[in-house]
């Protein structure tokens, strides 16, 4: 009943009714720990929403010392890095946040709750930070997981950061909010997203999602009342059914309740059998799925980016020399640059050079007699935080970039840029050859170019509205 009044937005009858439940419990019987924990982060939940801080600091440490299942730990954890976040001590909810996201990695939703609550706190404390890759991370994982509570809170997040930045991306997640606080019938996320949409859109759909705000916002007042009287009439008849008939059911309470238990416990365990099989059969179809679409996938960049680039290569090296450009040699080599793309080997990875040297010679093998190579700032510091999968991919786009100059651009100069701003490590290109018309193909080289860059939540931009040559960026996280 107080959890049920807490939900309903009676904090005050919650807290209530939590405190006289408490004196059902005894704190020395370790079979009511679980209901204490619960009963203590009710009462912290309540008081929070009452703006006593302090006392729900207090509480959720109350609920948290008499948990003894690791997930209600974290989640009783969560609630009090909510209110250190509320109160703006910004280090204590992260160091709270970072305890709980070491042990959650297994959970995807609780790694996804909590690593949208550390970009946000990071957000909250300094403004400058950019939280939307790891709020675009959590909700993808949340759209996998078919998490639609979280769903809404990501959205949410994303619609907040865009609100100051960009109206219509913060537009776009507020409608998203709303449609998935309907799915899931809160009403308290639709009046919040209803709010987001009266501030954001045009003038006539302003009205309109004021008028269904205010009709809303009347229908939640009117059942929070009707809850709240419910309840008072369910106590009330509750303590008059006891006081006029304890001697009547003391001999067939037992018995009733142990027919009504076993009734629900054999339907809950039928209903939970049922889901269980349901949700493990979709689980393994999926994850079969997965493995056919990923083994495909790296099989194909594998014979791109492995072969064929490599004969490319050598492909360019034979016909820098004048000696071997009509040997019919060369002739073969590029007939077996076509059939290679239908094979695939695994490929020796060396870890004794260093990345930088690597990327060097990389883009310096491409250089020739009609082709200047020109890098800037490919220095050791800028790829020391960088995640081996990021080199690996990275290493990968500029081979593909680098080949399709050599074979298209015509290009006399090269020059290839580094630098890192903040977290995120950008590299451009640019060429003074022919340039792209119109927007690139997605031939199998760009289709796995994005592939590539999406695997480390990077983007790439082809600006071919250049009067001459190609510019390209690059940017992803550094970790």
């Amino acid at each position: 009943m107080a959890i049920l009044l807490t939900n309903a937005g009676d904090y005050f009858g919650g807290q209530e009714t939590s405190i006289e439940a408490n004196k059902y419990l005894n704190e020395s019987d370790t079979s009511h720990h679980y209901y204490l924990g619960s009963n203590y982060n009710n009462l912290g939940i309540a008081t929070y929403n009452l703006k006593d801080y302090d006392n729900s600091l207090r509480l959720y440490d109350s609920a948290i010392k008499f948990s003894d299942d690791s997930l209600d730990t974290y989640m009783y954890l969560n609630n009090k890095a909510k209110v250190y976040q509320e109160i703006k001590d910004y280090k204590s909810s992260l160091k709270i946040y970072d305890q709980i996201l070491a042990k959650t990695s297994k959970n995807e939703q609780e790694y996804a709750r909590v690593l949208t609550n550390i970009a946000k706190t990071k957000w909250l404390e300094n403004s400058q930070y950019d939280p939307v890759p790891q709020f675009l991370k959590s909700l993808q994982i949340r759209k996998k997981e078919n998490d639609l509570w979280g769903q809404n809170s990501s959205y949410a997040n994303l619609a907040d950061y865009y609100i100051q930045k960009q109206s219509d991306s913060a537009l776009f997640y507020a409608n998203k909010m709303y449609k998935v606080a309907k799915e899931i019938k809160s009403a308290d996320d639709q009046l919040e997203a209803l709010q987001k949409l009266i501030k954001l859109s045009q003038p006539k759909e302003t009205k309109h999602f004021f008028n269904v705000y205010e009709k809303l916002n009347d229908s939640v007042q009117t059942a929070r009342s009707a809850a709240k009287n419910q309840f008072a009439l369910i106590r009330y008849d509750t303590e008059k059914s006891k006081a006029d008939n304890l001697v009547l059911q003391k001999d067939n309470e037992g018995k009733r309740y142990q027919i009504i238990i076993l009734i629900i416990g054999i339907l809950l365990i039928i209903i939970a059998g049922t889901l269980w099989y349901k949700k493990r059969k979709q689980r393994l179809e999926l994850q079969a799925q997965n493995t056919i679409r990923e083994n495909k996938l790296k099989t194909s960049q594998k014979v791109h980016d492995v072969v064929a680039n490599g004969l490319y290569r050598i492909m360019s090296k034979l016909d820098n020399q004048e000696t071997l450009k009509d040997n019919p040699i060369v002739n073969e080599i590029e007939e077996l640059y076509e059939q290679s793309r239908d094979l695939s080997y695994e490929k020796p990875k060396s870890k004794n050079q260093d990345f930088q040297d690597k990327i060097f010679e990389l883009l310096k093998s491409f250089a020739s007699e009609n082709t200047r190579v020109i890098l800037v700032g490919n220095s050791a510091t800028l790829w020391e935080k960088v995640s081996e999968q990021a080199k690996d991919e990275i290493e990968h786009i500029l081979q593909e970039l680098m080949v399709n100059m050599g074979k298209h651009s015509q290009a006399s100069d090269v020059v290839i840029k580094f630098e890192q701003v903040q977290q995120k490590i950008n590299i451009f290109y640019t060429d003074n050859g022919i340039g792209i018309a119109g927007k690139p193909q997605p031939k199998n080289g760009l289709t796995n170019t994005g592939t590539r860059i999406d695997a480390i939540s990077g983007t790439i931009i082809f600006d071919t509205k250049v009067e001459k040559g190609l510019k390209i960026q690059i940017s992803f996280p550094v970790s």
